[in-house]
Formats: C-alpha cells, structure tokens, sequence
C-alpha cells in the first residue's frame, strides 16, 4: 500500500463516537468544536444531535424508559449506517441508560464497526448552572418532571472508552483529548 492509499484509507475508516452524559454537560459543544478539525483533516464527519434527532427521526417519542430506548436505538443505527459507509460519526446524547447504550455498542461490534463511548462527566451542579436549555430551572420550578440526572435515572457509563471532565477544561482541550484517543486507535 502506497502513502496516499494509507492516508485515503485512513480518511474513509468511519466510527461512532457516542458522547454521553447529562443535560448541559457540553456533549453537544465537544461534538462540534472535534467536528471541526476532523474535517479540517479530510474526514468526512456528521454529527448526530440529540434535540434535532428527537424532531425528525423521533418524533411522537416521550421521555419514558421505553421511549427513551428507542430513540437510542435509532441513532444507534443510523450512525452504525453511516459509520459503515466510511463517515466519522460523533453523537452527543444523554443516553441515560447503560443498556440501551451497550445494545448500541453490541449492534457495532456485530457489524465490525468501530465504536468509541465517551462520559462527559460533568457534575449536576455545574450542569445545573450552565442549564443552556433552561431544563433545570423548569425543573426547580416544578414545570417539568423526568429531567435526567436530577429526577430521573442516569447511568454513568462504568467503563467508557474516556472519561472527559469538562467542567476542568476548555471545549478545545476537551476535544483535543478526545481526538488524541481517535488519533491512537487509528480513527483520525
């Protein structure tokens, strides 16, 4: 193989790299800012987010365990689709349980596709303050019910691939951090 057909190769190797973790944990923001320089290095890459997966692909689901693992399901196997077929494939959704997490991981490893879990550990507290979409002062104030993390149940993945804690870094950092782990398992 040539250096080009490598370097061609290298570009062409899809995955799904699921970022999990709670509401306004920065999932969304790390998803972009890798994005960026992913495609900055010729890699062709999508992003999967969960609000505008929840109008399109999801519509009509509620918030119920059930409901909450289809919608995990059906990004699992969009991104295993477009993973397959060659893109990079980052998808910042809580996700909150670990089992629907691991049938998404279980439908990769059964098609051979690289899959990357990574916890946006960023405490409740710090989330709370961020509240970017409004989710924890409607909570506090009793206009919603059900919110991830605070009163409803979220699984912290037990071993994910990384752990990043952005509430300790900035957005670049923690995207450096995670395209270092790309770059090692020879996904960028």
């Amino acid at each position: 193989m040539t250096d080009t057909q490598e370097v061609q190769e290298k570009h062409v190797t899809g995955a799904t790299i699921w970022l999990t973790g709670l509401p306004s944990a920065g999932k969304t923001t790390i998803a972009y800012e890798l994005a960026g320089r992913l495609r900055g290095e010729g890699h062709r890459v999508e992003v999967l987010d969960g609000d505008e997966i929840r109008e399109f692909l999801s519509a009509g689901l509620g918030f119920s365990r059930e409901d909450r693992h289809t919608n995990v399901q059906r990004i699992g196997f969009v991104a295993e689709l477009l993973a397959s077929n060659g893109v990079k494939v980052l998808v910042p959704v809580i996700a909150p349980y670990e089992d629907s997490r691991e049938a998404v991981r279980g439908r990769h490893a059964s098609e051979n596709t690289p899959y990357v879990e990574v916890h946006v550990a960023t405490p409740v507290e710090v989330c709370s303050e961020r509240d970017v979409k409004g989710l924890y002062a409607k909570q506090a104030a009793g206009e919603i019910s059900g919110l991830t993390g605070v009163d409803d149940p979220y699984d912290e993945p037990k071993n994910p691939d990384l752990r990043i804690e952005s509430h300790t870094q900035t957005v670049q950092e923690s995207a450096a951090q995670l395209h270092k782990l790309l770059t090692e398992r020879g996904l960028a």
